[in-house]
């Protein structure tokens, strides 16, 4: 025998956590198209050439790489950044700019596992190519905003930096060579204690003690986003990067405001770098007040170089990604999910042994009303049925014996108030509908 067992860092949905998952799904979605995004799909396989040196030495480490029966070396796909830029490339002659996608698909990566992360997981994707302008960073704010409380959530901050603040305070001590290095140390500044940054920036950046205290202050500022600008700017004194990107902050963060984001869930935040490489603007970062510690739920940024790497043609884009899976850990740990299993609300027990012709007639009438409707599969007493109706979370059960099938009658049942209608069966089922609806909706 075999044990049934899954990997470290990999893990089953049981019907009731993949239902929750596809209503996010769904949400993100909606969200997505409202704004005039389009779905793509993209192979879980890239040569790995596509993926290896785009997000930095560390997201190479991570990637599932093999060779294939061909012989040819390949990757699972890390995120859905890389391989939209390999899209982008390959196909925007023919879809033309800009490119407003969303993708929503399994990556992997070869990391250790920690709460609320996954070395398999899914990403609900958005992403603007071909647009260089501030236009596209303020739209990108406001759909995080919009799906975040499309997905039931109010108390979440939009936590927002600019790569050009970071990288002109870095010019400025003289770090720019080493950049990379210390904005991946900084991005674990929420994760792991100063002094451990601070050692880690100075081991892999050779920055000094006085260099690191700098570059940490910023994780120190704290204010409004006005203040907090006030800050940055005195801070980038002199570096036009930095001085760019301070500017662009404040244009995206007045815009959003004007259209409607609140200041309590928009944020400056100049210790957010993300640490993948191929970020070159502003940076996403969105944590949930009630939860912060499992990190940031949905995360992206402007990256106006990756799809060079494949095309002589300038293809800059701007983006977030949704994590489902850690949104719906948080969620489990927020208590906000349903232990209800049943993705219909209709219920008819099948306990009159001769009948199960009637019975399915009337799931079929249900179902061309847009009622979904499960029919039991098994002849069993109408009590155990129950159990099971009321176990797996369905909303009604629609109930008839041989005296009520040969009266034209139906009982139907509410099942979380115990409540029981005695309805008709006749005209077409309208009645019975009616009634369930009833339920359904209350």
């Amino acid at each position: 025998m075999i044990e049934p067992r899954t990997l470290k860092g990999f893990r089953d949905y049981l019907p009731a956590a993949m239902l929750q998952r596809e209503v996010l799904i769904e949400t993100a979605r909606r969200v997505y198209r409202s704004y005039g995004f389009s779905p793509i799909d993209t192979p879980a396989l890239e040569y790995f050439e596509i993926l290896a040196g785009k997000g930095g030495e560390e997201a190479d480490r991570q990637i599932y790489a093999f060779k294939d029966q061909g012989g040819r070396k390949v990757g699972l796909r890390f995120d859905l950044t890389v391989p939209l830029a390999r899209f982008a490339a390959q196909h925007i002659s023919e879809l033309g700019t800009p490119l407003k996608r969303y993708h929503i698909a399994t990556v992997w990566r070869g990391e250790a596992p920690q709460r609320g992360r996954y070395r398999e997981f899914m990403q609900c994707d958005f992403d603007i190519v071909g647009a260089d302008s501030v236009a596209a960073d303020i739209e990108t704010t406001l759909v995080i905003i919009d799906l975040m409380k499309a997905l039931g959530f109010e108390r979440f901050a939009v936590r927002l930096n600019h790569r050009g603040v970071l990288n002109g305070l870095l010019e400025k001590l003289g770090l720019a060579d080493s950049g990379p290095a210390v904005l991946r140390a900084l991005d674990k500044i929420a994760k792991i204690p100063r002094d451990k940054v601070a050692d880690e920036m100075m081991a892999a950046a050779g920055a000094t003690a006085e260099q690191v205290d700098q570059v940490l202050s910023l994780s120190e500022m704290t204010g409004d986003a006005v203040e907090v600008l006030r800050q940055l700017e005195k801070l980038v004194a002199g570096a036009a990067r930095g001085e760019a990107g301070v500017a662009r902050l404040k244009d995206i963060t007045e815009a959003a405001h004007a259209a409607g984001a609140p200041p309590t869930q928009l944020r400056i935040d100049p210790a957010i770098a993300r640490g993948l490489d191929y970020y070159t603007g502003v940076v996403f970062e969105t944590f949930l007040d009630e939860l912060p510690g499992i990190g940031s739920v949905c995360s992206g940024g402007r990256y106006d170089h990756l799809a060079e790497r494949y095309t002589r043609r300038r293809l800059p884009g701007v983006g977030a990604s949704l994590g489902l899976d850690r949104l719906l850990a948080a969620m489990e740990e927020l208590q906000l999910t349903t232990a209800a299993a049943a993705p219909c609300p209709v219920f008819i027990p099948w306990f009159a042994a001769d009948a199960l012709p009637e019975y399915l007639k009337v799931a079929s009438a249900l179902r061309g009303a847009g009622l979904g409707a499960e029919v039991s599969c098994e002849l069993k007493k109408l009590g155990k049925q129950l159990q099971y109706a009321d176990r797996r979370g369905f909303s009604v059960a629609v109930i008839a014996g041989p005296d009520e099938l040969q009266a034209g009658r139906w009982q139907v049942k509410d099942l979380a108030t115990k409540e029981t209608q005695d309805v008709g069966a006749t005209d077409g089922e309208a009645e019975l509908i009616a009634a369930v609806r009833t339920v359904i909706e209350r």
